[in-house]
């Protein structure tokens, strides 16, 4: 068995990444393209500039997460806890944020395409107006209109 190379990805065969494994690749600049980190507390960790395209963040915590200029391409964020979360200037094409908790989250300059909203909970003229004035998300209760 070959020694892991500090700049391979975590993408292959490691299995559900821990909050420590997360921080230590974010720490040494590995890659987390198409890591599985998915249902994992996360909170308050900074993604500043990570590249997430592909990461399997569903059902994680990433309340009070940075995600300032990050490439959250096609990433999985469905059913995720975002609250309070900054999302400015991240990259989100094909973006999955299905049944996320967006509530009290800025978007401010984030380019938006392809992704996916929860809309019941949140129109897209509000999500498309915090992109450009950076005011945060407010959700509407689940169930109601």
């Amino acid at each position: 068995m070959s020694r892991r190379n500090d700049n391979e990805d975590y993408s292959s065969a490691l299995g559900t990444l821990t909050r420590k494994q997360v921080q230590d690749a974010i720490r040494r600049g590995n890659s987390l393209v198409g890591a599985d980190i998915r249902g994992v507390d996360l909170t308050g960790i900074s993604f500043e500039n990570v590249d997430l395209t592909r990461a399997k963040l569903a059902e994680s915590n990433l309340s009070q997460c940075s995600f300032v200029g990050a490439n959250l391409s096609h990433a999985s964020m469905w059913h995720a806890n975002l609250k309070d979360a900054c999302l400015d200037r991240a990259t989100m094409e094909g973006t999955d944020l299905d049944f996320a908790n967006l509530d009290g989250c800025t978007l401010k300059g984030a380019w938006v395409k392809k992704a996916i909203f929860p809309l019941a909970r949140i129109s897209m003229d509000e999500i498309l107006d915090a992109v450009k004035t950076g005011q945060r998300l407010r959700m509407s209760s689940p169930g109601h209109d």
